[in-house]
């Protein structure tokens, strides 16, 4: 790889939005600590450009890179300690729970490349789903409709639906039924 030429080229207005949400996010979001305060941190959100209903639960401690390409369903959950790298979009279903230190990652670099070129491909999480605990999403997966992505998974490949899968990398586990 040859970095010396590496850039990432971004409008000023882009950059300033980022700013501005970065500062945001980790000082004004994060004292909104109780679930009481879910509706004034939507808003910020929405502020910022993310499709997210009033009755969704964005936990306070959760990093959202870029809330505008950032798209919720109805009572949708991202949990404690997320990372949301979200330089594709990312979208989170009805119902869909993204549990604590979980880590989506749209981007990466082409490997292929001497110049380390930045890649990226959006996450959908399709309603019902379930990505648990410490799980990794890479870019360009979709995790089908009630599906569980194990504690500590690494999901690179598409998720079916209704599937349990876990492990590194993710593999199927299990169907999922509902009692």
């Amino acid at each position: 790889m040859n970095l010396s030429r590496y850039q990432e080229h971004y409008s000023l207005s882009h950059r300033l939005k980022r700013y501005g949400w970065y500062v945001i996010n980790r000082t004004l979001f994060r004292m909104m600590v109780s679930n009481v305060m879910k509706v004034p941190r939507n808003l910020l959100l929405r502020l910022f450009g993310a499709k997210i209903p009033l009755v969704s639960l964005v936990y306070p401690s959760s990093r959202i890179w870029a809330p505008w390409n950032l798209s919720m369903g109805e009572y949708a959950c991202i949990g404690p300690d997320t990372e949301i790298y979200n330089k594709a979009p990312i979208s989170i279903g009805s119902h869909a729970v993204i549990s604590q230190g979980t880590f989506l990652c749209t981007a990466s670099h082409d490997i292929s490349d001497p110049g380390h070129a930045l890649i990226s491909a959006p996450i959908t999480v399709e309603d019902r789903a379930w990505v648990a605990a410490q799980a990794f999403v890479g870019m360009g997966v979709t995790i089908g409709t009630g599906a569980v992505v194990g504690a500590r998974s690494a999901v690179f490949r598409d998720v079916a639906p209704w599937t349990v899968v876990g492990g590194n990398p993710a593999q199927f586990i299990k169907q999922r039924t509902l009692r």
